[in-house]
């Protein structure tokens, strides 16, 4: 299945390294970076994850959750977490029901039973407003930052999550 902007994302309910529950229902009226990656602590994946970290202050200022998805384990994803100090939710998807309802596990990675690297641009009604699929890791989280700006979204409507979400 290939999603493309103005689709409604799919719901989902999960829970994240850290315990937390994370559900994009629960999320409604913020936008959500809800990106992709082959496989944490990889080159790639940490240097994309950083400037995800990085960005979140200018995405709070957008209303924007940032969520992190992989085919690792809990036990991989926590591990990453740690090392980076990451604070944003990494949701485990070794069971891989995330990655095929988003259409990301095609290609080379899919072959390995990893997701591609995507990222979705999710508005606040949970409708798809914009899908990255060749992504380049240290350029994504400005690419999203300057796509939140063209939209003409501006300030928080009311407090970002934080960390729980």
């Amino acid at each position: 299945m290939t999603l493309r902007a103005g689709q409604t994302a799919p719901l989902f309910d999960a829970r994240s390294d850290d315990g937390r529950r994370c559900a994009l229902a629960a999320l409604r009226g913020q936008w959500v970076v809800l990106y992709f990656f082959v496989r944490a602590s990889t080159p790639g994946s940490t240097l994309e994850a950083q400037h995800f970290e990085a960005a979140l202050p200018e995405l709070a200022r957008f209303n924007a959750q940032v969520i992190g998805v992989s085919t690792d384990t809990e036990a991989k994803q926590a591990l990453f977490r740690e090392t980076c100090q990451f604070t944003f939710p990494l949701l485990p998807d070794s069971a891989r029901q995330l990655s095929r309802q988003y259409g990301v596990l095609g290609g080379l990675p899919g072959l390995l039973g990893r997701s591609q690297r995507c990222t979705y641009l999710i508005d606040p009604q949970g409708l798809i407003a914009r899908v990255w699929r060749n992504v380049s890791p240290s350029r994504q989280a400005a690419e999203v930052l300057r796509e939140l700006g063209k939209r003409g979204t501006g300030q928080a409507t009311r407090p970002p999550a934080g960390h729980s979400v």
